[in-house]
């Protein structure tokens, strides 16, 4: 029996290479581009696993890793985003995610995420050197727009910033460190 694995992200392409992969490594898959659409999808079915992309338009993917753990406590999730921060990685681990990862990434890193166990603590990920301060600025605003639960406009002005300003720097891709 294949393990079903529900997967959410906005961006319909990749959606359809990953889940092409993912299905060739033995998962059958439920496809959402958001969190209503991913309610919808799952009905009254529960995945063992999920990828949740952090990033899609309405509410933060951090909000559907919260719902899929109070469903269920067993799924295994996968935070996988391409605006990786440590403030998001340590609030989907407390919201029920069991890894974080960054893209880009390939499905077999995403399929031996799924299979960590939480907890499992990584040390070849740990980084050697101190961050940039690029990188602290982002790690900071990220910290910040999760206590203003996602609110742009809370955000800057908790920043004392212009809020196209901000919106042109959570627009960018992270700084690598």
């Amino acid at each position: 029996m294949q393990p079903t694995l529900l997967l959410v992200d906005d961006d319909e392409l990749f959606c359809q290479v990953l889940s092409g992969a993912l299905r060739r490594r033995g998962f059958q898959l439920l496809v959402a581009h958001n969190i209503a659409h991913a309610v919808q999808v799952m009905g009254d079915q529960m995945p063992g696993y999920a990828v949740v992309d952090l990033n899609m338009p309405g509410e933060s993917g951090l909000q559907l890793v919260k719902q899929l753990h109070q469903r269920n406590k067993d799924m295994r999730i996968v935070v996988f985003t391409g605006y990786a921060s440590i403030a998001t990685a340590v609030e989907a681990i407390k919201l029920g995610a069991t890894h974080y990862l960054a893209k880009p990434a390939d499905a077999d890193e995403l399929v031996a995420a799924l299979e960590r166990r939480c907890g499992e603590v990584l040390t070849d990920s740990l980084q050697e050197e101190p961050m940039s301060t690029r990188r602290l600025e982002w790690e900071h605003i990220q910290k910040v727009l999760i206590a203003s639960e996602g609110n742009i406009s809370e955000t800057a002005r908790k920043l004392n910033m212009h809020r196209r300003t901000l919106q042109r720097k959570l627009a960018k891709n992270p700084p690598k460190n």
